[in-house]
């Protein structure tokens, strides 16, 4: 028999609860901390026993006696064994989510305290009670940790290998110790926790030293604040200790409750993106609570007061429902007079959208002067051709070309000879990485090669698929980049020429810095000045002007806000007038625009029945994606686009900003506050990173195993930001019935067909705008019924304005203007 002694019960309510305090300090702090923390925990332990910090009665150190060599050795192998377990346990937390299985542990060390200990189990029962039932009862601990891991989980099998690993070596430490298990346990022979404390202290800290020197060396030095490790590891040990005393009266079992107490009462749920999720994490916490209290002997004194620690859990999601109550109250009223900017902006792009379509030609004549008004030349020949081909497939646009005019207006200074001939010698050159294709008029195919590769990423399949149905155009050659960043770089400072005999030249700038050669040539002290916008913003950088907010030239603190600048994954750069065909370009670069191929791939192909009725979309904000867009080799990854938009949404630096009325005017106001549930981002897969950059973001961010491809058109609000290139899943969100918000540096061939604000929203770089946005986009009446006209119009003029006929129609005159560039008898421009 091994029940408490009732003398000493009194002692067991504050020790519980100090644990309970002790446990939820643990498990706030991040990973960084976790190894060196425990390292001098472990230190810290036997100094605090030795000192008599806590009074424990050495009587109840069941310690067996070592009567002969064999039991001695036996038990130096236990604690070696337990060491090592405690010591793994520590290294699963320090380097993944290892916590979603934790809650297991409460009914699987029931279950092994009551096979090997059954005649105590039933001693007992005999002081029943609900909450002991749920501590006690088989059932009972297992459906609640079933409940307790779905809810850690949220159906998201990311760390699962160290979390099955944290169980099997924790259920290994505990069960070591169960109380009257000392000779069915897993180590018999092994004594009591307080009486092994120092043997077992100096091997776990000396496992924890080797293993973090191996670590080091392999993965370099973990980050880590020496004030927080000092605190942590102060703390864990007091854990360790007030958990010993609160066991020596109950069981070792509590230990794996107050665990997942712990675990289940930090969770942030401010940030937690559903409303049921966070009242989950309340009801479960306040479930485990309850087992720690059914866990103490029903005779001990100040039991029920352990309750209080329910306002560790209630408190934070109260404040959440009272803040954001709060927020809405403070939502300053707009008016037709002083419309929100979303309004105005909006208001604007409708006007400006109903101007595009109204002006587009309506006759062949009217084209041809159109075209001569705008680029002061006649068409190139075929164009007639071409325009009664778009009117017979409804192009809703005649004259909006001018991505391709301004992409192919610089190398009119080269003759036709020379750009067949700067083709060709392009070609040639060693680490360019472009495709020759050749389009043949005769067959209406395209063909195109690599000196070293193979696959084209469906360069071709997109040509022959876009122009296998149109004749009499002539042949052309181009060339084609197949990576996602852009490749050519060539302005020509005024009054210069270019030159046609310059050897190409391309520079391996991958991994670098590139924003110095990007903006080499920008004059800022001659940058014209920027239109005043009359739309009033309150601070906020809501994108008012995109050809602007897209300038590399009028924004120098871009070098620093997107991974592309600061350290692309591959960046092979040409610094001659070579013209390439590229997907996307930044503003001072000079590619030739073309539709991007990863449009026709399966993943991002829109269909119908994946999509929701708007009414049934969730109500939030949705990105679900990996870090791509630049390579991390240092701390400066927190920089990236796609790191700080995630870091946002996920109010990791609780820096927001909103709207509200001070002093009797809208001004823009700085919160920490961010509701989470407008918010469901998350990174599902760390790479392209040095190992070192890896761990660290993986241990900063919360990352998701998978995200479903179509899980974006559930919620109302779709997130699309440029990855190491241009977002291939645009056309699949301008498509739904959701709507589409976008962040990005890239210029596309659509641009002169999408209008911002009314077909999708852009954002700025800096995203300071978004908090208020999503705000007033979700939680308001006129923005959410001005959300809905976003989401139709963008839908509505996507089906009319990029099927693939639309592109077709885009590459047919795109290719009859590099016809008429590369036309052998055509002079160079000097004009």
């Amino acid at each position: 028999m091994y029940g408490p002694k009732l003398d000493s019960l009194s002692s067991t309510s504050p020790a519980t609860a100090t644990a309970l305090l002790l446990t939820v300090v643990t498990h706030s702090f991040g990973r960084d901390q976790e190894l060196y923390s425990e390292v001098l925990c472990w230190i810290l332990l036997p100094v605090i026993f030795k000192a008599r910090l806590f009074d424990y009665d050495p009587e109840d150190c069941r310690a067996i006696p070592l009567t002969h060599n064999k039991t001695r050795c036996g038990r130096a192998l236990s604690l070696w064994a337990v060491a090592g377990c405690v010591a793994i346990v520590s290294f699963c937390r320090a380097e993944g989510d290892s916590f979603k299985l934790m809650p297991a542990l409460t009914p699987l060390l029931l279950t092994a305290q009551k096979s090997w200990e059954p005649r105590a189990h039933k001693q007992e029962q005999s002081s029943f009670s609900f909450l002991s039932h749920l501590a006690t009862h088989d059932r009972s601990t297992a459906l609640i940790a079933a409940f307790s891991i779905l809810t850690l989980s949220n159906w998201d099998h990311h760390g699962l290998v160290f979390s099955v690993i944290a169980i099997a070596t924790s259920f290994v430490v505990y069960a070591a110790f169960l109380n009257g298990t000392r000779n069915k346990s897993l180590w018999p022979g092994l004594p009591d926790f307080e009486s092994c404390i120092a043997p077992l202290s100096y091997r776990v800290t000396f496992i924890l030293l080797a293993g973090l020197a191996i670590r080091i060396s392999i993965f370099s030095v973990p980050r880590s604040s020496i004030l927080q490790v000092s605190i942590l590891g102060f703390a864990k040990a007091l854990y360790w200790c007030f958990t010993a005393r609160t066991a020596r009266h109950t069981s070792w079992n509590i230990a794996a409750t107050l665990g997942s107490f712990g675990i289940l009462s930090t969770c942030n749920t401010f940030n937690l993106s559903s409303e049921i999720q966070a009242f989950s994490f309340v009801i479960t916490a306040l479930i485990t609570l309850g087992q720690i209290i059914g866990s103490i002997p029903v005779q001990t004194k100040r039991r029920s007061a352990l309750w209080a620690f329910a306002l560790v859990l209630l408190a934070p999601y109260l404040a959440n429902l009272v803040i954001s109550r709060a927020q809405f109250d403070n939502t300053p009223s707009f008016s037709q007079e002083m419309q929100h900017p979303v309004e105005a902006l909006a208001d604007r792009a409708t006007g400006e959208f109903h101007d595009l379509v109204k002006r587009q030609s309506s006759t062949f004549e009217d084209a041809c002067d159109e075209y001569q008004r705008r680029y002061d030349e006649r068409p190139p020949p075929g164009f007639e051709e071409w325009y009664h081909f778009a009117k017979s497939h409804d192009s809703p646009l005649i004259d909006d070309f001018d991505s391709i005019h301004k992409a192919i207006l610089p190398f009119r200074q080269l003759s036709g000879k020379q750009i067949l001939e700067r083709i060709s010698q392009a070609h040639t050159v060693d680490g360019i990485d472009l495709w020759m294709c050749d389009f043949s008029g005769s067959t209406s195919t395209t063909e195109c090669s690599h000196p070293e590769r193979a696959s084209d990423r469906h360069i071709s399949l997109q040509f022959n698929k876009l122009l296998g149905n149109i004749t009499g155009l002539p042949d052309v050659r181009f060339l084609a980049n197949h990576l996602d960043e852009p490749r050519v770089l060539f302005p020509v400072p005024e009054g210069e020429i270019l030159s046609h005999d310059s050897e190409i030249d391309v520079e391996d700038l991958g991994r670098q810095p590139v924003w110095d050669k990007l903006t080499k040539h920008c004059d800022h002290r001659g940058e014209a000045s920027e239109e005043v916008e009359n739309i009033e913003t309150y601070g906020l950088p809501f994108v008012t002007n995109l050809s602007s907010t897209q300038n590399l030239c009028k924004h120098p603190e871009y070098g620093t806000m997107h991974g592309l600048m600061m350290s692309p994954v591959s960046f092979r750069l040409i610094q001659e007038a070579v013209p390439v065909l590229s997907t996307g370009v930044p503003s001072t670069m000079g590619d030739i625009l073309f539709p991007s191929p990863a449009y026709m791939e399966p993943e991002f192909l829109y269909e119908e029945k994946t999509d929701v009725k708007w009414e049934n979309k969730h109500n939030n904000l949705y990105w679900a994606g990996s870090t791509t867009g630049g390579f991390a080799r240092n701390n400066k990854w927190q920089l990236f686009h796609r790191q700080r938009f995630v870091e946002l949404a996920q109010n990791l630096k609780r820096k927001n900003y909103y709207l509200q009325v001070k002093d009797g005017l809208i001004q823009r106001v700085k919160s920490s506050f961010l509701n989470g549930r407008l918010f469901d981002v998350v990174f599902t897969r760390i790479f392209q990173c040095e190992r070192k950059y890896c761990r660290h973001q993986d241990a900063y961010f919360g990352v998701k195993a998978w995200a479903n491809k179509d899980e974006a058109l559930r919620s109302k609000f779709a997130f699309d930001i440029d990855g190491n290139g241009i977002s291939g899943r645009y056309y699949k969100l301008l498509a739904s019935r959701s709507v589409p918000l976008k962040q990005t540096l890239f210029r596309e061939w659509h641009d002169d067909r999408l209008v911002p604000w009314m077909h999708y929203i852009p954002i700025s770089q800096s995203m300071e705008e978004l908090p208020e946005l999503v705000f007033y986009l979700t939680s308001t009446e006129p923005g959410r019924q001005r959300a809905k006209q976003i989401a139709d119009s963008g839908r509505l003029w996507y089906s009319k304005a990029f099927r693939e006929a639309d592109r077709s129609i885009y590459v047919y005159r795109l290719m009859l203007e590099l016809a008429r560039l590369q036309d052998p008898k055509r002079e160079a421009d000097l004009s």
